[in-house]
Formats: C-alpha cells, sequence, structure tokens
C-alpha cells in the first residue's frame, strides 16, 4: 500500500485528514505535495494513499482508467479504518481529496461516519458537459462539507454553480480566484498556484475550527 503521512501525524495529531488523489495524478504529485505541506503548515496532519489503479501504475507504468466506484470507496473505507486504529478514539478524522478523490469522499461520508470532509477542485459535471451534474449522493451528507474551487476550473465554474442554486450536502463553497482545476493560474494574475494552495489550506483550517472539528 502506498501512503504517505505528515510530520505531526505520528505525534499525536488531533486532527487528520485522510486526502486521496484525483484521476490522472499520484498521492506524491507536485500538487498533492504542496498541498499536504500546506495543511501540515496549519496543524492539519495528512494521510496519502493511493487507489488500486494508481498503485498498478507506479508498479509497471502503465496509464491506466480509474478503477469502479465500489473498488475505490473500499480503498477509501480502508484507510479510515486504518487510521482510526492508529490515532485513538480522540482524533477528529477528516476526509476529503483532489477532484475524483474529493467526490469519492463525499461518497463515502454520505453512508459512513466521519468528522468532516474537504474537496479541492469538486468535479461538479465533466467540461462543458453541463446536464451531466455530479450532486446525487450530497445530500445525504450531513457532516460538515467545504469545496474549495478556482474560479476557472471547467469542472465547475461560479456562473455554473449560481444557476445550480444552493446545494444540499455542501456546507461551504469558497472560491479561489483565478485558479483552474489544479489552482494554477494566469501568469498575469498577482498570485501564482503556490499562494492558492496556502489560501485553500488556510479555509480548511477556518472551516474545521468553525465546525468544531480542530
Amino acid at each position: 500500500m502506498v501512503r504517505f503521512t505528515s510530520k505531526s501525524y505520528a505525534n499525536g495529531a488531533k486532527t487528520v485528514l485522510i486526502l486521496a488523489h484525483g484521476a490522472g495524478a499520484p498521492a506524491d504529485s507536485p500538487f498533492m505535495e504542496q498541498l499536504a505541506e500546506a495543511l501540515e503548515w496549519q496543524e492539519i496532519a495528512c494521510v496519502r494513499f493511493e487507489f488500486p489503479y494508481m498503485q498498478k501504475r507506479r508498479e509497471d507504468g502503465k496509464k491506466r482508467p480509474p478503477d469502479r466506484a465500489p473498488v475505490l470507496l473500499e480503498a477509501f473505507r480502508k484507510q479510515i479504518r486504518q487510521v482510526r486504529a492508529e490515532v485513538g478514539p480522540d482524533c477528529r478524522v477528516v476526509i476529503g481529496g483532489k477532484s475524483m478523490g474529493g467526490r469519492m469522499a463525499s461518497v463515502v461520508a454520505s453512508e459512513d461516519n466521519v468528522d468532516a470532509v474537504v474537496c479541492f477542485g469538486y468535479p461538479f459535471h465533466p467540461p462543458g458537459k453541463l446536464d451531466r451534474w455530479r450532486l446525487d449522493h450530497l445530500p445525504a451528507v450531513t457532516c460538515p462539507l467545504l469545496v474549495v474551487q478556482g474560479t476557472r476550473d471547467p469542472f465547475g465554474k461560479p456562473e455554473e454553480l449560481i444557476a445550480q442554486g444552493e446545494i444540499d450536502g455542501i456546507t461551504q463553497l469558497c472560491w479561489l480566484d483565478g485558479g483552474n482545476h489544479d489552482f494554477a493560474t494566469l501568469k498575469k494574475h498577482p498570485a501564482d498556484q503556490s499562494d492558492l494552495i496556502r489560501q485553500a489550506a488556510e479555509l480548511t483550517r477556518q472551516f474545521l475550527t468553525d465546525h468544531g472539528v480542530m
């Protein structure tokens, strides 16, 4: 099992975020590395893991599509069980992830008990396909759920979300100005990707604090 833990995880962490990768990049991609480091600065310990298809890719170098949802969800639940066994009952367990990883976290939260969910770049719909929204399970999420989204994200832009109206299950939706699906900005923008990743971590800390998870 490919697994990365932040430094504070083994030092009596009070809040742990199990962070899943997106469909195309591994758990130690530059984005995931920067995000985990930024969250660590916010005193949020992280555990990053890889879904089975990404582990196979790591072993043989062959790109393959994501596993089907039941396999992804069971891999996530396995990590939750392992983390709970390691940190004990007093630690708050938050789940989340990048794009597909965040979506799978929200599905797990709609069926299982966790303290909160944080989605970084939620794939509300495939780019350009506004007839395929991925919202049906969200009303069943009863714990606090934060979505941090770039304003240039083709998987869900501000005007598209406004047209949808209030989405049941999403507690808070925060926009990162100028960010795309990876929170990268255009050259002319005053903030760069690293700045937006830090903002995402700060927003996560504030959200978890506001909802009593830190």
